[in-house]
């Protein structure tokens, strides 16, 4: 399947599966819906996030939302399990390697379909505006470090 044709589906996928799975009835059977103002984010220092859909913990699809707060990153990391990621709002800032440099990273703005692959380092986050992400997967995943797994300040 064409890079395009699988950002369409997992698109897609995510919008019905959320529909259906988490929010309110519009129509007995037919239609499930949760409108942006009920979506009930995690507020943090660095980042918010809301599970959708899932548990990305355990088996099954997960799809997750993600606002990072402008001027913060990840720092390198790596997943056990692909991370199919759209952004939905703002830039992600990307960068890859066990040296994390924002000066390196490259801007994916909204619109863009990023795929983090198993085992891969890579950082990333928002620089000047804050950016939000619907994360998807398949899998349990865990996240590990070559240290320790820190988010925080760019400039820290």
């Amino acid at each position: 399947m064409k890079p395009l044709k699988v950002h369409a589906v997992l698109v897609a996928l995510a919008a019905m599966i959320t529909q259906h799975m988490l929010g309110q009835r519009a129509w007995p059977n037919a239609v499930h819906y949760t409108l942006p103002q009920d979506i009930q984010w995690k507020k943090g220092p660095i980042t918010d996030s809301v599970m959708l859909q899932g548990d990305m913990s355990k088996p099954g699809i997960y799809i997750q939302l993600m606002r990072w707060h402008p001027n913060n990153m990840s720092r390198p990391h790596t997943h056990d399990a692909p991370r199919y990621v759209m952004v939905m709002s703002g830039t992600l800032w990307v960068g890859t390697g066990a040296k994390f440099d924002p000066n390196t990273t490259k801007p994916m703005p909204a619109g863009s379909y990023v795929v983090d692959q198993p085992n891969e380092l890579h950082y990333d986050g928002a620089k000047d505006e804050e950016c939000v992400l619907m994360i998807m997967g398949m899998e349990p995943t865990t996240t590990a470090a070559p240290g320790k797994f820190e988010v925080g300040p760019i400039t820290k």
